[in-house]
């Protein structure tokens, strides 16, 4: 259920893309971004929150589905979350269980702040949500680093096996990010090498941000000055 809009929002939050192949570093640059400009003044959402729910397939079934392609996630869903949060009301996010690839019966409240945060590998890839984010960041790392980080997460966090993460990484994760996340780059306004070891980049980005948020804060002030 969705909040009525706040009276006290006067302008359209920032709506931040940070996008970049599976293991880039994606949530590294938006944990930064978050740490750096400031939770209470965020939300964020992760596309990946967004596939679409495959408990009506047999576990085994689930497993073999292709997680790197647009038609996997729900995009239509975000697109309507951020135009809801643009509006200043709040939204209910699925939560995902990668183990089960099924959602939860319960969701998770997020609120309008004054910038929204967007981070995923394929959301560059609709117009419809590409054409939302005020800001695109695209954050690009060596191919190998991404496979040693991929293999490493889904071993640990989610009880993959060796053999299960490099055929999928083959089948599936190569092709689809070098015919649908690759590509996406030319529409980034800002490319960030190496993700969140990049703290010259990471620095520019945040000034920039923190910039924008000021120069909206002045205007609401002065707006909000005349008679």
């Amino acid at each position: 259920m969705a909040d009525t809009p706040s009276p006290l929002r006067r302008r359209p939050p920032l709506i931040i893309g940070v996008a970049g192949g599976t293991g880039s570093g994606k949530t590294t640059v938006a944990k930064a971004i978050l740490e750096r400009v400031g939770w209470n003044r965020i939300a964020f959402i992760q596309h990946d929150s967004y596939y679409h729910d495959a408990a009506n397939l047999p576990l085994d079934a689930r497993a073999r589905l292709n997680f790197d392609h647009p038609d996997a996630l729900d995009t239509p869903l975000l697109v309507k979350h951020l135009q809801m949060l643009r509006a200043g009301r709040a939204v209910d996010i699925p939560i995902y269980d990668y183990r089960t690839h099924t959602r939860s019966p319960e969701t998770r409240r997020v609120t309008p702040e004054p910038v929204i945060l967007v981070e995923g590998i394929l959301i560059f890839a609709e117009p419809a949500l590409r054409a939302l984010f005020d800001v695109k960041i695209y954050v690009d790392t060596d191919p190998d680093i991404r496979f040693i980080r991929r293999l490493t997460r889904d071993m640990k966090e989610r009880g993959r096996s060796l053999e299960s993460v490099i055929e999928q990484y083959l089948t599936t994760v190569r092709p689809m990010h070098m015919e649908f996340v690759e590509p996406t780059k030319r529409y980034a306004d800002v490319i960030i090498p190496e993700g969140g070891l990049n703290t010259v980049a990471l620095d520019l980005v945040v000034s920039r941000i923190q910039a924008l948020l000021r120069n909206a804060g002045a205007e609401a002030e002065e707006e909000g000055e005349q008679p």
